[in-house]
């Protein structure tokens, strides 16, 4: 399909290129560039980014993801951790002078703890140099366990997304090696776990889908407590990913954002080039308004404003 004109890139400007070699120059993986995001010009020149750890190879092969796959053999891992990757990341955020910082991972089934203890550590490098940033983490399911879940929900985090990506019926074709019910027990467990920190899931629009399904996904995240949606337009990688089955225009993006507030979600991202980092240190700061006195996840006041939208 040709794409639509408001999906069109912008132009790469220098400071673009600046932050690429800095990246390059650290050995630092981006889910902004594995992943082909459409915004990374956008987020690039504004010096944000979305760091990737535990390398740049996920041991599943989901059929809407840029990031490279395993081979095809039974017994594959992910490689050896990089011990020294938390330690170059936060040089990066001190280099860009961040104040807001998220930090996502591939999928390394072959780890016993799914990678929870690189997350652990790259979380208390944060705390332990750069004290006011912010952090949000983006995980992948730990193939469920809660033990391992537990271990990063502990520490002191601003906000935790899982994304659910698809609605049910898709699964089998799109998230392979996932599972929905197990995505949203995630979920509901943080709140669990820990009331006072945002959750957050995303969903990809075009792949199939119909109104009603998306919206019975709505109001599952809503039945745990989740408190950010981010909608965004499906894109095909390239020839060998799932194709796009149709481009979602605006003003269906505004009707599903309308939709979701109606049922209760805090912060509603929806549009085409939409992803679930999008404009996240903006969103999180708008939730923080709209809550009332003693409900941030840093123990703050909010400002009791109406619920916010992007």
């Amino acid at each position: 399909m040709r794409l639509p004109v408001w999906l069109r890139q912008e132009i790469i400007s220098d400071e673009v290129i600046r932050q690429k070699e800095l990246f390059k120059k650290l050995q630092i993986n981006t889910v902004c560039q594995s992943a082909h995001c459409p915004n990374i010009n956008s987020c690039f020149s504004q010096k944000i980014a979305t760091f990737m750890i535990l390398g740049d190879k996920c041991t599943r092969s989901c059929k809407f993801c840029a990031i490279n796959k395993p081979p095809h053999q039974k017994f594959w891992c992910g490689g050896k951790i990089d011990q020294e990757e938390t330690k170059r990341i936060v040089e990066a955020i001190r280099i860009l002078n961040l104040d807001y910082v998220v930090i996502t991972s591939v999928t390394r089934d072959d780890l016993i703890d799914g990678g929870a203890s690189q997350f652990k550590k790259i979380i208390k490098e944060i705390h332990l140099n750069l004290t006011k940033v912010k952090i949000e983490i983006l995980i992948p399911d730990f193939n469920g366990n809660d033990a391992t879940l537990k271990m990063v929900v502990e520490e002191n985090l601003d906000v935790i997304g899982h994304n659910l990506e698809t609605v049910p019926r898709l699964y089998p074709q799109v998230r392979f090696g996932a599972d929905y019910n197990r995505s949203l027990k995630i979920l509901r467990n943080i709140k669990a776990l820990e009331p006072r920190i945002v959750t957050k899931s995303g969903l990809m629009l075009g792949l199939g889908e119909t109104e009603k399904e998306i919206i019975e996904t709505l109001k599952d995240l809503r039945s745990i407590d989740c408190d950010i949606i981010t909608l965004g337009q499906y894109l095909a990688p390239s020839r060998e990913h799932l194709e796009v089955k149709r481009f979602v225009c605006s003003e269906e993006f505004e009707f599903y954002k309308n939709k979701a507030l109606g049922l209760g979600f805090k912060a509603v991202s929806s549009g085409p080039l939409v992803r679930s980092s999008y404009q996240a240190k903006n969103i999180f700061e708008d939730i923080n308004k709209s809550l009332p006195a003693g409900n941030l996840p840093d123990g703050s006041q909010g400002q009791g404003e109406k619920l916010c939208t992007i």
